[in-house]
């Protein structure tokens, strides 16, 4: 009797470590975004943008440990600038089609540089179905206390800072639109820097002072 229970406890601690190691995330990380329309806002705001604003935005992962289809991705980073076919969140419309540059960093190797698409690519979800280039760009990517700053070659520049009170201009204003990716801990932050400046979408922009960004963490 003694020998079966011990048999039984020993199963179940394997089952629990087995149960913790597959919920282990196998990769993490730092997160930004920002697109061309406010996200912490209030509805009159929301809606004077809602089809005119918001279809153009920048995500980008820096990874702080861990690995992608067996690749270490350590210190490495990868962003990806997207435009879509309606204001991005807005219930009523379908962004998509949606058609992406993504940005790899230049310090990647071959295989670091597929392993960085793909993980962005898995984090984009359909926003990154249509890819339309992939560039190597060096990626200056940092966050700290919730400031988020993200220089890609010349190509994408993303600077953020947090809210504040004088940010509110109705009084009412509420995450009205989500992050675009599985984010954790993601706070809204105000844009001092978000521009675009590459031809291959056949789009830029500079869309600076607006209450548009996400600043969190990720996890795979």
């Amino acid at each position: 009797m003694r020998k079966t229970v011990a048999l039984l406890l020993l199963a179940l601690a394997a089952a629990l470590a087995s149960g913790n190691a597959a919920a282990a995330p196998s990769i993490t990380g730092d997160y930004v975004e920002a697109r061309t329309s406010d996200v912490w806002t209030g509805p009159c705001f929301a809606n004077g943008e809602v089809n005119l604003e918001g279809q153009e935005a920048i995500l980008a992962w820096r990874v702080a440990a861990g690995a992608w289809d067996g690749v270490d991705l350590a210190n490495l980073s990868v962003a990806a600038v997207v435009t879509a076919s309606a204001t991005l969140g807005d219930p009523y419309a379908d962004p998509l089609p949606a058609r992406s540059v993504i940005l790899v960093d230049a310090a990647a190797t071959a295989p670091q540089r597929r392993a960085l698409v793909a993980l962005a690519r898995e984090m984009g979800g359909e926003l990154l179905s249509q890819v339309v280039d992939v560039e190597s760009a060096r990626i200056d990517f940092s966050v700290h206390d919730g400031v988020a700053r993200l220089k890609a070659g010349q190509v994408a520049e993303l600077a953020t800072r947090p809210l504040n009170h004088h940010d509110r201009h109705c009084g009412n204003e509420t995450l009205y639109y989500p992050p675009l990716t599985d984010a954790l801990d993601a706070a809204p932050a105000a844009t001092v820097v978000h521009s675009y400046r590459g031809d291959a979408l056949g789009r830029r922009w500079s869309s600076p002072n607006k209450r548009s960004a996400y600043v969190g963490t990720f996890a795979r």
